[in-house]
């Protein structure tokens, strides 16, 4: 019987492996951020921070008198002066997403105590646009972030009519949920744009459809399609969003090798007055991943769900079909307690052939916390499933341990990318 490790040889394991991980580059391999040509829709800096949704919801909590239509017509600074009260003033920062504006805050600052809001803007103020990115990039240790770009916002698309320029930090990921979840709008949104289709899923709107696809494709030159889809959408289905899917995109994505990145879970506006700060979470019919699985093996899909409840099956799909990536803790799950369960759960039963988290950030300096708090969990997790292995005599030499953290923290994902399924 193999003996339980020392402390002195699991604290060199834990010493070992944290700064492997430290020194590792990330690929973040799903975000809300972009390139500074994309003007406002960066959002970065301390009221970026404070005014994210996941803030506002919490201060409504601590507000019951604060009519949200009255927060919302406020100038951002007036809001993010309020978030700053009730949450870090008048209350202690210890919410996940307190938290994670400290942590931002301290890597910047090298410390984050300063209770006053008016001395961190004047930090951020001081950075343009440019040198923001890279100092989050380096302080994140990221060396690539995936925008999220979707043709149907007006503002983005404009950028993109006026010729972009790639930006080397950056990479692109075709945003399609409209084309889904709002078929009617999405119609007429097509022929506003030249891309003549009918309300019925007719060859001649099959090939509307298909020519839109692959105009963006070529204009954005995606590394993965992608649709954040509500808990109800089922297949296979007779709904024409379920036909486009199946019928238009599901053969276009596996002609261009690209894979299609399912994030199901969303149940849109539970309170709608909160806007954005007010979507909830609903389990997955997980019967629709089996089905993508078995039924287009000769596509790649990448699956983040949002319910905790279809961690567990999403693993044992996984183990079942190569042609699913399982990823991130996404939103409500972006959480160490949750963190740490999922990706204990995917190491047990997929090993390394997952990839543990991205950033869904949507402010640039959320990329430092979030990764920076996800880094300290994996360390955790792989000091006991290294040791794990290590109690039974086989040792892993550090060249092992870098590639396999690479693979975590990126490296699983450009490899899945470029394999072929068939």
């Amino acid at each position: 019987m193999n003996k339980p490790s020392s402390p002195s040889s699991r604290a060199a394991l834990r010493k070992r492996i944290g700064r492997v991980i430290a020194a590792t580059p990330v690929t973040d391999m799903h975000t809300h951020l972009y390139t500074p040509r994309f003007g406002g829709l960066l959002l970065r800096g301390i009221d970026a921070l404070l005014t994210y949704h996941y803030l506002v919801a919490e201060t409504f909590r601590w507000n019951p008198d604060l009519d949200p239509e009255a927060l919302f017509s406020w100038p951002v600074g007036r809001q993010a002066a309020r978030v700053w009260q009730s949450l870090f003033i008048d209350h202690s920062p210890v919410s996940e997403s307190c938290r994670g504006v400290l942590t931002s805050l301290q890597a910047f600052k090298g410390n984050a105590g300063d209770r006053s809001l008016d001395a961190h803007r004047r930090f951020f103020a001081g950075l343009g646009a440019d040198r923001h990115i890279d100092l989050a990039m380096k302080l994140a240790n990221v060396e690539c972030l995936v925008m999220t770009n979707d043709p149907y916002d007006d503002v983005e698309r404009q950028v993109w009519d006026k010729g972009y320029k790639a930006d080397r930090r950056f990479r692109t990921a075709l945003r399609i949920d409209t084309l889904f979840t709002n078929w009617p709008n999405a119609a007429a949104r097509l022929n506003a744009m030249g891309f003549r289709v009918t309300k019925d899923l007719t060859p001649a709107t099959r090939k509307g459809i298909r020519a839109f696809l692959e105009h963006w494709i070529a204009t954005m030159k995606p590394v993965y399609m992608m649709a954040s889809l509500p808990p109800d959408f089922i297949l296979p289905s007779k709904t024409i969003p379920a036909r486009i899917f199946e019928d238009v995109v599901m053969p276009l994505a596996r002609e261009r090798n690209l894979a299609f990145a399912m994030m199901i879970g969303c149940k849109r506006q539970i309170n709608p007055a909160l806007r954005l700060a007010g979507d909830g979470v609903a389990n997955t019919d997980m019967a629709t991943i089996e089905y993508v699985a078995r039924q287009y093996p000769g596509n790649k899909f990448l699956v983040t769900l949002l319910a905790r409840e279809n961690q567990h099956a999403l693993c044992v799909i996984a183990r079942k079909f190569r042609n699913i990536l399982p990823f991130g803790c996404w939103w409500f799950l972006n959480s160490p307690v949750f963190i740490n369960e999922i990706t204990r759960m995917r190491l047990e039963w997929l090993g390394l052939s997952m990839m543990p988290q991205h950033s869904d950030a949507r402010v640039l300096d959320q990329i430092i916390y979030k990764w920076n708090h996800t880094k300290n969990i994996l360390v955790d997790v792989l000091v006991d499933k290294y040791g794990d292995v290590e109690h039974t005599g086989w040792k892993v030499g550090d060249d092992e341990l870098r590639r396999d953290v690479a693979g975590l923290l990126g490296g699983a994902f450009w490899q899945f990318l470029d394999a072929k399924m068939e």
